[in-house]
């Protein structure tokens, strides 16, 4: 596995001593053909090219094609990779609020794929979930008007059980949504300059540069976790900044690892944004947590000239150790039969087995453990010599919606577990409310025009990003307390820790379906394709 440490001490540490797993049958790049000046040097940050679509008949197109590629992320090595219109990852989409846009969605993958607007209020045929397949070879069609509030979301694949290595190999990208409002504010707005979107994902590499996604039982059960940082696509990338302020779009695109950002030197910035949209005001900070699908919008301050490293500490996500295995052994039913969570699970292990094709799943030694408290550097800033002057932050940047409880008609209660006992061990065990994921089954039904609450409860001993489709929610409490300010904005992906309650406010509006459901899910994308994931319709 290339471990870039390794490569630039110039020697092999053991894998204890960089708490990093071995992987069977795959040396580490060391001796080959990439040079110690050929990693050592840092690579210009790609930005993403702005797409901003064509004009037709009143709706703004967009042509995107699902594709085979080759990337190297390190110099002379070829990596087989995926994405839209390109090699690796997709082209960031500009789109407007108050638009009708027209997805034109082609692939010429060997598998089925699905394309998800992730954090966008849109007709359930829209949505780009499991119900949504693109064949190789085939074509799929998305329209829907654009509801949302300005910010940055993302789209990815979401394919039945084949989630997690689709994005792992790089099928998502990011999505501009603009609004007056927001452009009416005085905020670093010029993309690719002072305004920048970073996608963050660990990869873990084979010594052929082929990226190594397993399905042993310890990445079912953490999530995939690799050694290295890519941020759009580059490792170790520079941006050299020609402003006093920076403004930063980050999401987590991992598939499972949590991240705490905050800069080397220690120094404060502001946070501006959630998932959904604008905070209501910046709010002072000198760190920010995401978790897998979360997104934050942040501004740095780079009036002082010094350069400046973006960091990411992996968090652990561990709560409970082994304390809370109340269940042990609790892998059957009472009458011996095996369950519905445990059957997805074996099912879902032999297609992966099968669809696995030129991705790399035996290599790990030991379960392909991975430690998830490491250190990442994101990004290095280098402010140019000439810069624009800093502009002020506005004090008020939304008004977001009054938070009402009581306009809710309903509770509903989601348990999130993983099961315990040997079938846990095995990877099974992964529900929502005791099931599984099952396409063929409606879980939840809720009626349009109405505001619900609903309580995500954590039964498991690890944390999980609970991911709703179709809509932004509020977050109400923490095991009764008020959640902290980064919350408080509008989201679509909630962590809920060990033992945790967490309730959250709804509405429902504008699209009906009584037959396509949307999801609700972990997003640590294992969970999500071992089952951890439920189905729910809107009806009139």
């Amino acid at each position: 596995m290339i471990d870039r440490r390794s490569i630039l001490g110039g020697a092999v540490l053991g894998a204890g001593a960089l708490g990093i797993a071995a992987y069977a049958g795959r040396d580490l790049l060391i001796g080959s053909n990439a040079t110690l000046s050929s990693v050592t040097a840092r690579s210009k940050l790609v930005i993403p090219r702005l797409y901003s679509g064509e004009r037709e008949s009143g709706e703004q197109v967009f042509e995107l094609n699902l594709r085979h590629g080759v990337s190297q992320f390190f110099e002379g090595i070829e990596t087989p990779t995926i994405g839209i219109n390109q090699p690796y990852l997709g082209p960031t989409l500009e789109l407007n609020a108050g638009d009708t846009v027209r997805m034109n969605v082609t692939s010429d993958l060997s598998e089925t794929a699905t394309v998800h607007w992730h954090g966008f209020h849109l007709p359930a045929r829209a949505d780009g979930g499991p119900h949504q397949p693109i064949e190789p070879g085939g074509s799929w069609t998305a329209r829907f008007d654009v509801r949302q509030r300005a910010s940055m979301f993302w789209y990815h694949s979401h394919a039945h059980r084949r989630s997690g290595p689709q994005v792992y190999q790089g099928l998502a990208g990011v999505i501009y949504v603009r609004d007056n409002a927001s452009e009416a504010l005085d905020l670093p707005n010029d993309y690719g300059v002072d305004d920048i979107p970073l996608v963050v994902q660990d990869r873990a590499f084979a010594s052929d540069g082929s990226f190594i996604y397993s399905t042993r039982m310890h990445n079912v059960m953490m999530g995939m976790m690799g050694d290295t940082m890519l941020v759009n696509g580059v490792v170790e990338p520079v941006f050299e900044a020609k402003s006093d302020r920076l403004r930063l779009r980050l999401v987590n695109g991992s598939n499972a690892r949590f991240y705490h950002f905050g800069f080397d030197d220690g120094r404060s910035f502001h946070q501006i944004g959630t998932d959904g949209g604008l905070l209501a005001a910046p709010l002072p900070t000198d760190n920010v947590v995401l978790a897998p699908g979360e997104r934050a919008q942040v501004i740095v301050d780079l009036s002082d000239g010094r350069p400046v490293s973006l960091l990411a500490d992996g968090l652990e996500i561990m709560g409970m150790g082994m304390g809370g295995m109340g269940g042990m052994g609790q892998g059957m039913t009472g009458s011996g039969r095996m369950r519905d969570s445990d059957r997805y699970m074996d099912n879902w292990m032999m297609e992966e087995q099968e669809n696995r094709g030129g991705m790399k799943g035996d290599g790990m030694r030991g379960g392909g453990m991975m430690d998830e408290r490491r250190r990442f550097t994101v990004l290095l800033i280098r402010p140019a010599e000439s810069r624009t002057k800093p502009i002020a932050i506005p004090r008020q940047l939304a008004t977001l919606p009054q938070i009402d409880p009581g306009d809710a008609v309903r509770t509903r209660r989601f348990v999130l577990d993983m099961g315990m006992g040997m079938r846990m061990m095995r990877g099974g065990g992964f529900t929502i409310n005791g099931k599984s994921m099952d396409m063929q089954r409606i879980d939840e039904t809720v009626q349009v025009n109405t505001t619900e609450i609903w309580q995500v409860e954590n039964a498991s001993m690890m944390a999980h990003p609970f991911h709703i489709h179709d809509v932004q929610f509020r977050i109400l409490d923490r095991n009764g307390r008020a959640p902290d300010a980064a919350e408080q904005g509008l989201k679509d992906t909630v962590v809920v820790y060990p033992g945790e309650a967490v309730r959250l406010l709804l509405r429902f509006e504008d699209y009906t379906d009584a037959d396509l459901p949307y999801m609700y899910h972990c997003h640590i994308l294992e969970h999500e394709d071992v089952g951890m994931m439920g189905q729910f319709v809107v009806t009139t």
